[in-house]
């Protein structure tokens, strides 16, 4: 068996390569069953990401939650696009460089999943 993902660290990703093929995604995707793949649109071109809302409180219990995904999001060096609505937080992530999916944005998503969850 592979190692989880929430051992892995994310790789610097300058480009050059392709985005994971859809049976490379299935099989990620089945280790943080609460994201789903989504289509993205960045302007000149439909791309996918992972994506994932949260439910917290308030607003504070949504902002302490983004620091703590600020720390993972540093110490990775793949940061996620985030909105917040007040008590919602809506996340996506995707490899900007390749266009897609990669496997750091399926750690990332898995280190996000790994934090304590909202009530």
């Amino acid at each position: 068996m592979s190692e989880p993902l929430t051992k892995k660290h994310c790789v610097p990703c300058e480009g050059g390569i392709a985005p994971l093929n859809d049976e490379q995604i299935a099989a990620l995707l089945a280790q943080v069953p609460r994201w789903r793949v989504a289509a993205v649109e960045t302007g000149d071109q439909i791309v996918k990401s992972l994506q994932r809302t949260f439910h917290f409180k308030d607003f504070r219990a949504a902002m302490a939650f983004l620091r703590e995904v600020e720390e993972i999001a540093e110490s990775e060096g793949h940061h996620p696009d985030f909105c917040v609505h007040y008590s919602r937080v809506d996340f996506t992530i995707w490899t900007h460089a390749i266009g897609g999916l990669h496997e750091n944005d399926f750690i990332l998503a898995s280190k996000i999943d790994a934090l304590p969850q909202p009530a």
